[in-house]
């Protein structure tokens, strides 16, 4: 059985050093900068940009995330699965 999209955001978010949560909600940006900086995303994190900037980073690191699309909203459940292949480093 697939995981669902809360369990896959838990699963980067616990990649990446941050903490599960108990209800599906979507990345925060403190969450977003540690993902950039897991998948060598060219952000500066040390002033945290906006979500729709890292998200757009993440797209152009992980092969797999739609880079083409909005960045306004959250990812979608291919790409989080591409970003938790990346970050176990399939």
């Amino acid at each position: 059985m697939s995981k669902t999209v809360h369990e896959l955001r838990n699963e980067i978010r616990v990649g990446v050093g941050r903490y599960e949560r108990q209800v599906s909600s979507g990345f925060t940006k403190e969450a977003l900068a540690a993902i950039c900086e897991s998948v060598d995303a060219d952000v500066d994190t040390a002033v945290i940009p906006g979500k729709d900037v890292m998200r757009q980073a993440i797209s152009d690191e992980v092969a797999g995330v739609d880079g083409s699309r909005d960045q306004t909203s959250g990812f979608r459940k291919a790409e989080l699965e591409a970003i938790a292949a990346e970050l176990d480093g399939n």
